[in-house]
């Protein structure tokens, strides 16, 4: 079984623990803030980022403890961050829906459920709890989910970050004319990081689509390499929460200090 398979069993017997009636997370979502426009807020410089609230993960283990998620994302809002991702997935990255709501409730910029999405149930969850972005891992989904699971997410009015390793993996994404694909360096089945994905994949992306760059980018040069590439977002995390001032760390990135 590789990582992404055991995460994914982990996170089916999660769900099934606090699967809701359908009645009631139709009457959550009808209550619950509109969606942003994401992609707007995605497309507004040369160079946006998604800032992760990050405590853990398989590959390095305890990050940051993240005692206050929402103050964590208004750091993150007033440092510069066109969206804020919020680790939803309990067993390896130590996160939770309390922490969706929490920075919902406390930023106005759109934010990302970063979860593993693999029953429909989960997006009406994440609509539920407000969230503005979706994840579509294309590695852990079939070519009919994930094309029924990006319809699902817009017809919610939900924006997707469809996420690629591959050459394989992109052309499957492409094939359902998304809006914004990331590149993941890192191998979710192995968990090895690759910079040289960037290169690899991003240049085929046609330009009308946002080009997110993933992991891997912990300094200016990673990021002007990404961008390089023809990245117009980042997604960052460990770099964020381990450097003790997030706000500080996030302007370096973007060569603003």
């Amino acid at each position: 079984m590789s990582v992404l398979d055991s995460i994914i069993e982990g996170v089916r017997e999660d769900l099934a623990t606090r699967r809701l009636p359908l009645s009631q997370i139709h009457e959550a979502m009808e209550n619950a803030a509109k969606p942003l426009d994401a992609y707007a807020f995605l497309s507004q410089s040369e160079m946006n980022v998604i800032a992760e609230v990050k405590r853990s993960s398989p590959s390095k283990g305890a990050l940051a403890p993240i005692t206050d998620p929402a103050a964590l994302a208004e750091q993150y809002q007033e440092a510069g961050a066109s969206a804020v991702s919020v680790l939803t997935e309990r067993r390896r990255f130590a996160g939770s829906l309390e922490d969706l709501d929490a920075v919902r409730a406390r930023v106005t910029i759109p934010v990302l459920r970063k979860d593993f999405m693999v029953d429909e149930y989960q997006f009406l969850e994440a609509r539920a709890h407000a969230a503005d972005i979706v994840l579509l891992i294309v590695a852990a989904l079939s070519r009919s989910q994930l094309k029924d699971f990006y319809d699902l997410s817009c017809e919610l009015g939900m924006a997707s970050l469809i996420e690629v390793h591959t050459a394989q993996e992109l052309e499957s994404a492409m094939e359902i004319s998304p809006r914004m694909i990331g590149i993941n360096s890192r191998n979710l089945k192995t968990l090895d990081v690759d910079t040289r994905a960037f290169a690899d994949l991003i240049p085929q992306i046609p330009d009308e689509i946002i080009r997110v760059a993933e992991s891997g980018i912990s300094s200016r040069s990673d990021v002007q390499g990404a961008q390089n590439c023809g990245a117009s977002v980042i997604l960052v995390g460990e770099a964020l929460v381990k450097s003790g001032d997030p706000i500080s760390a996030m302007q370096e990135l973007l060569g603003r200090r």
